[in-house]
Formats: structure tokens, sequence, C-alpha cells
């Protein structure tokens, strides 16, 4: 099949296609690898371009029962969302963008349902470090860190969102090739920008959602116990909120200062302030202030 140019303009116009150094996902090689019988992947399906594959994949199970570990990819993302309805912008085809949906209900408690973000960051962090050799970390909740230059950068970030009273879509973005001119704001980065040894999609894909299926399956075999099945450590492992002072800016405009000691059963964010007490951050935005 011939890649469509979607070229509005009536003069001479680079195709979207054009940029060898971004190749589209091969869509069949994916599922291959993937999708098998006894597996959790059961669909993967791969857009050129739609506005949200997190918005889409609860449209899609809102309409009806959407069986667990449905997958949709997007090479390129038009009004992405993170945290707090913030936006998430890249050029096509420069970055790893996608959703699942997952439902742990069976088994699992859904006061336990949070750790759900917090395991996607393991199975990526994870993910990119094996198959782009790339130094990762995680920052509480849900971001994905690189070092570029010496500075930390956020490279990928994770939402997770209700999908129905029994589902939860959880989305995945990550700048794969962004280069520097195309950065959205100077505090992010890319694997490339970060050293990546490589930047090929497919095996990053399938790298992050094997990880993935390894991590749930084993946290929902635990009744979704993140102590139990080794992911609170693993978490903790690999956070590089831990040991920082940070300040925890908190709904209704409050903000508490304090140093992460911990990453407590629930998966909350522990800090402990000036004031000798430990205080649990259940939601909010971190700033790292100073490495402990």
């Amino acid at each position: 099949m011939t890649p469509r140019d979607d070229s509005e303009s009536s003069g001479p116009r680079r195709s979207r296609w054009s940029d060898l150094e971004r190749p589209p996902l091969n869509a069949a090689a994916v599922r291959r690898a993937l999708v098998r019988e006894g597996g959790l992947w059961r669909e993967v399906d791969v857009v050129q371009r739609t506005g949200s594959t997190n918005s889409d994949l609860v449209a899609r199970a809102a309409e009806g029962r959407l069986r667990e570990g449905v997958v949709l990819v997007a090479e390129e993302q038009t009004a992405a969302r993170g945290r707090l309805d913030r936006q998430w912008v890249a050029p096509a085809r420069s970055g790893l963008f996608f959703s699942v949906l997952l439902r742990p209900g069976d088994g699992v408690p859904m006061e336990r349902w949070g750790w759900l973000p917090l395991l996607t960051g393991v199975a990526v962090a994870t993910g990119l470090a094996r198959a782009g050799g790339v130094d990762t970390a995680l920052k509480w909740p849900n971001d994905v860190l690189v070092t570029v230059g010496g500075e930390e950068r956020k490279a990928g970030g994770i939402l997770a969102e209700a999908a129905g009273d029994e589902g939860v879509v959880v989305g995945v973005g990550v700048n794969v090739s962004l280069r520097a001119d195309e950065l959205p704001v100077p505090t992010a980065g890319s694997l490339a920008l970060a050293g990546a040894v490589s930047t090929d999609r497919d095996p990053l894909l399938r790298a992050v959602l094997r990880g993935l299926e390894d991590w749930y399956g084993r946290w929902r075999a635990a009744g979704g116990d993140a102590g139990a099945c080794g992911l609170q450590e693993a978490y903790a492992a690999g956070c590089a909120t831990l040991g920082r002072v940070v300040r925890a800016e908190l709904p209704g405009d409050r903000a508490l200062v304090g140093e992460a000691v911990a990453v407590d059963g629930d998966g909350r964010l522990i800090l402990a302030t000036e004031a000798g007490v430990q205080e649990p951050v259940g939601a909010g935005d971190i700033v790292h202030l100073r490495a402990g």
C-alpha cells in the first residue's frame, strides 16, 4: 500500500512520510510478536493519526464490553493529554503513543488500582532501557526521565483513566527521536537526545508491552499486593524522586515540602517534613528541589 500524503497545501510541501529517519511501525510484525494464545494482548491496532488514543479507547470501551488486552497505537496524536489535561504534542512517528485497556477487577480490589500507572512506569522504564540502551528513571507518580547534557529531562508520561465501572485505560507517550529544535519545552527530552543506542520504535514498543504484560500478570496474581509481587521494590529502585527534597503541589492550591522517603503499599509518596512528621501524598504535582 502506498502511504498517503496528507498535505493540504496546493504548493510543494514535504510529505509526512518523507522523513526516512522516522519509518512507520510495522503493525503486522508487532501483532505477530505480541498477540498469542493465553497472553494478555488480544488486539493491537495501529492508526496513522488520531486526537488521543486514551479518549478513543475509553469511548470504545463505553460502547460495549471491549475485551481486556486491547492496544491502540497512533503514529501521531493531535489532542494528546497528560495529567491535569496538559497537552502532549510531538511530530508524527517521533515517539511511542499508545493506550491499553485493562480490567483488573477479578481478584484485585479497586483500592489497589492506583498502582497501575506506577506498574506501567516500571514496564516502560525497563523496556526502554533494555531495547533502547538508555538510562531511565521514574519521577513519582507518572513521568519517565532521561539525562540530557547532565540534566534530568522528561521523555515520557503515563495517564490512567477509568473506562466504565470495571476497566482502566492506561496511556503512554514517549519521545523517541525528537530533536532539540522540536522540544515543546526546555525541560523535555527524548531517547535520541539521551544517547540511546537504538531508536527503532518496533522493538521499543514490543519491549514495553511485554514488560507491562509480565508485571500486570504478577500484580494480578498477588491480588494487587505490590509488596508481595515485587512491584513496590522495583518501583522504589527506579524512582528518582526518593531521597530528594521535593515540593508537592496539592489539590486546593496547597503545597507540602519534605524529603521523599518511601512509596507505601498504596502507591503513595511519603514525605518527611521539617515538622518531623511523615505525610502521605496520593495525588499532586511533584517538583524535585535537590538531590538527596
